[in-house]
């Protein structure tokens, strides 16, 4: 009896995942709890694991391709066992006999052993839509007549190019001169984006393949495909205003240069001034609780506690892990979480759970130079505040003019759910925070 292995679900919001690389080739014995292939998700890069015993006979999904949660990946078994669908698995090859020959002494026709394989994976993949989007008749016509057909829409089921869609295609299509067509079909030459005002396809509309090098095609996948939804869902569906400040950070560097010198038990030395700033967030959130919610269906949701979630840009794009119950954390544990939580990030290694439920996040772009920003909101949360970089800024102390550091404060708000006056009232205390971190610190 074959088995389908099937791509695991990680989590309520994981609905793909690509296949990074397979650790198994087929005809391989593989047993319940081995690692069968890498997987990447929106979110993270994680293992997947055999759920079955025997013979791996098929691999479904190419790597590169995505598959969605709960569908079949693999398919694992006994040679000349039946799978679930009733078809039977290739039995074992003969010994082998004089070429022509089977055992008898007749001559016979090698055995298609791939076939049984096709059986097995077609059976187990039936009531799903298959991964090609052509068939293969059109893809045929297409492969003779040269035709590109990624730009096609197909008039088939699930919209599959069919032969017609083809002939079609070809009908519309420019003649090509005898000398383009040889350069064509020489490989060294392509069609440029430009083609002559006549009806037909010279030598002067192509472009030698090099130039075409210079470009790289990138399909929209994965994590970036999810940011990219996100980011214009957020924009098209919030009313977003950004409200700037700055806080006097004499006090901030000055902590932060205690710590680093404090004694090496303590377990202060590695706090630097993101996670001094993160503390100051968590902490003077619960006095503004309509800056800590969500708003979904018309409701708007207060959070008495702060789940606040940081922007780590990663290989793979940007992640949002969660420091769930933050204003609750000492300052050392909150430093500890948040590093730790950015390297699995940047690993990709963070679990999709770690990434979901934030009720406020913060985004820092002043390691990189950027002064102020407009951050763009995280929905459902109703607010984000992005930190920038420390600059001199004149100041008047005691009837004279000096330069203090200042960080830049940058706050998002969805203006649908969040006034101007409340916002500005959060920065100003978040402002008062950040001068005494060292005694709220101590708080």
């Amino acid at each position: 009896m074959a088995e389908r292995i099937v791509l695991p679900k990680l989590g309520n919001t994981v609905e793909s995942a690509i296949i990074l690389a397979w650790h198994v080739e087929v005809g391989d014995s593989i047993k319940t709890g081995d690692l069968l292939c890498e997987i990447e998700t929106d979110k993270a890069t994680l293992e997947v694991e055999s759920s079955a015993t025997g013979t791996l006979l098929a691999r479904l999904v190419d790597v590169g391709e995505e598959a969605p949660i709960l569908s079949p990946i693999a398919i694992v078994g006994a040679p000349g066992g039946e799978s679930e669908g009733g078809w039977s698995t290739p039995p074992p090859a003969p010994p082998p006999a004089p070429p022509g020959q089977d055992r008898e002494g007749s001559r016979t026709p090698p055995p298609d052993l791939s076939r049984g394989l096709r059986g097995v994976a077609s059976s187990l993949l039936s009531g799903g839509q298959e991964r090609e989007k052509i068939s293969p008749r059109a893809r045929n016509l297409a492969q003779r007549k040269r035709l590109d057909t990624s730009h096609l829409i197909g008039s088939g089921p699930d919209g599959r190019l069919i032969e017609r869609d083809i002939e079609a295609a070809l009908q519309n299509r420019q003649s090509v001169t005898p000398v383009a067509q040889a350069m064509l079909d020489s490989g060294d030459y392509r069609l440029g984006a430009a083609t002559s005002t006549s009806s037909r396809v010279k030598k002067a509309d192509l472009l030698p393949v090099a130039e075409s090098r210079a470009v790289d095609e990138i399909p929209l996948r994965g994590a970036r495909k999810t940011i990219a939804a996100r980011m214009l869902h957020s924009l098209q569906s919030t009313a977003q205003l950004t409200l700037h400040t700055n806080a006097d950070a004499t006090a901030l560097k000055a902590f932060r240069a205690r710590l680093k010198n404090s004694p090496e038990l303590l377990g202060l030395r590695g706090i630097g001034i993101n996670e001094l700033l993160l503390f100051a967030v968590a902490r003077t959130l619960p006095q503004f609780p309509k800056l800590n919610a969500l708003f979904e269906n018309d409701t708007i949701y207060q959070h008495t506690a702060v789940h606040l979630a940081q922007a780590v840009a990663s290989e793979r794009g940007l992640l949002v892990p969660v420091l769930r119950d933050a204003d609750q954390l000492s300052l050392r544990k909150l430093a500890a979480a948040a590093q730790q939580m950015a390297e699995a990030c940047r690993a990709g290694k963070i679990l999709p759970d770690q990434l979901r439920g934030g009720t406020f996040t913060v985004s820092n772009l002043g390691s990189l130079g950027i002064e102020s920003f407009t951050p763009v909101l995280n929905p459902p949360q109703v607010a984000l505040l992005g930190l920038g970089a420390m600059q001199l800024k004149p100041v008047e102390r005691e009837a004279e003019v000096a330069f203090a550091p200042h960080i830049g404060l940058s706050l998002t708000i969805n203006h649908q759910v969040v006034d101007g006056a409340p916002a500005a009232r959060f920065l100003e205390a978040l402002c008062r925070n950040i001068g005494d971190i060292d005694l709220l610190a101590l708080g």
